[in-house]
């Protein structure tokens, strides 16, 4: 069953999402997009861990960036 909210392009995206950057951490993660991206989760936790358990905000942050190809150069500015 689908989340209310999400669209099928974030199931999509999701392996593509997690082959080039499921190593980055949530706490790099929350550095670009807050600190309730991946609410719940431990800031050590990998991308590819946790991706499919992320809430419809989260997720949609990340693709609407991967999609727009801003998420790569958003995660290098951080490192």
């Amino acid at each position: 069953m689908q989340q209310p909210g999400l669209h099928d392009r974030h199931r999509d995206k999701n392996g593509e999402i997690s082959r080039k950057h499921g190593n980055t951490l949530v706490r790099m993660l929350r550095r670009i997009y807050g600190p309730h991206f991946a609410a719940g989760e431990p800031e050590t936790e990998k991308l590819s861990e946790v991706l499919h358990k992320l809430d419809e905000p989260s997720l949609s942050a990340l693709v609407h960036d991967h999609e727009h190809g801003h998420l790569e150069s958003k995660i290098a500015q951080q490192a």
